[in-house]
C-alpha cells in the first residue's frame, strides 16, 4: 500500500532542505528553496507525531515521510514538503507542466471539470469530494455522483465508492486523498475507468503517479512565495489563486 508513497518520495533529491514551514489554520507550507509546497490543514491529531524535531533545515525527503503519519496533521506537513519538490516551478516546467510567467492568468483550459465537458457526455462519472459548482458543470452531461465525507444533501457517503467507482468511466479525486491514504484504495476501485484524474491545488505534479493508473493531475504552481507565505500564515485572507496558477499535467499517450 505504500508502493506510491514510496516512489513519490524516493524522487525528491536528497540535497533539498526545509527552509521555511507554515501549518496555517487551512493551509499547510513549506518552502525549499524557490518551490512552495501546500496542502490543506487537517485538524484530526489523534496519534503522536512521527516527527518531532524541529524541521527548518532538515532534507526535504525526510521531512516528506510525514505523508506516512496517521496523525493527519502532520502528514499535511508530508504533503507539502512532496509538493514543495515536484510543484516548484522549474521542476514542474521540466516534467512538461505549461503555466505563464505573468503574475495573473485566465487558467480556465487547466481546470478538468470545464474541459472535459465534451467526453464525459453520456458517462458515468463519480468525483470524489465536493468541489465548486461542480453539480451545475457534470450533472447536466452525464450519470454523475458525488462522493463525500461528510455529504450534502443529494451525495454519497465515503463508504459508497466501493459500489460506484468500478462502474464509472471518469473518475475525480481530490488531492486530499493523498493526504489521508485513501488514494491506494480509491485507484484500485477505479482501475477500470478510461482516466482518473486527482484534483486540487495540493496535487503533486509528478509523474511517477501516471505508473499507478491516474492520467491527469490538476494542481496548483505557486509563483509569489510571499504571498502564499501571507496566505497560508493567515495574515492575509484572500483565496490561494492570487499567488499562483492552476496546471494541469497530462499522461502522454503512446
Amino acid at each position: 500500500m505504500w508502493e506510491i508513497y514510496d516512489a513519490l518520495i524516493k524522487g525528491i533529491p536528497e540535497n533539498k532542505i526545509v527552509d521555511e514551514m507554515i501549518c496555517g489554520k487551512k493551509r499547510t507550507l513549506i518552502r525549499s528553496g524557490n518551490g512552495v509546497g501546500i496542502a490543506s490543514s487537517k485538524p484530526y491529531e489523534t496519534r503522536m507525531p512521527m516527527l518531532t524535531k524541529n524541521k527548518i533545515g532538515m532534507p526535504l525527503r525526510e521531512v516528506a515521510e510525514c505523508v506516512k503519519s496517521w496523525n493527519f496533521v502532520e502528514a499535511a506537513v508530508g504533503v507539502a514538503a512532496i509538493n514543495a519538490h515536484y510543484n516548484n516551478p522549474r521542476v514542474a516546467r521540466d516534467n512538461g507542466v505549461e503555466f505563464s510567467d505573468a503574475p495573473r492568468v485566465e487558467d480556465r483550459r487547466f481546470d478538468p471539470f470545464i474541459m472535459s465537458q465534451n467526453e464525459i457526455k453520456d458517462k458515468k462519472v463519480a468525483v470524489v469530494g465536493h468541489f465548486p459548482y461542480i453539480e451545475k458543470l457534470m450533472a447536466p452531461k452525464c450519470d454523475f455522483s458525488i462522493i463525500e465525507w461528510e455529504p450534502e444533501e443529494g451525495d454519497y457517503p465515503i463508504t459508497a465508492s466501493e459500489y460506484i467507482l468500478p462502474e464509472c468511466d471518469y473518475v475525480y479525486l481530490t488531492c486530499a486523498s493523498v493526504l489521508d491514504k485513501t488514494l491506494p484504495r480509491f485507484l484500485e476501485l477505479s482501475k477500470n475507468a478510461q482516466l482518473i484524474t486527482i484534483v486540487g491545488p495540493g496535487t503533486p505534479l509528478a509523474p511517477v503517479f501516471f505508473d499507478y493508473g491516474i492520467g491527469d493531475l490538476s494542481g496548483f504552481v505557486i509563483k509569489d512565495n510571499q504571498r502564499a507565505v501571507s496566505i497560508a500564515s493567515g495574515a492575509e485572507n484572500v483565496k490561494l489563486h492570487v499567488a499562483g496558477q492552476k496546471v494541469s499535467l497530462k499522461k502522454t499517450m503512446r
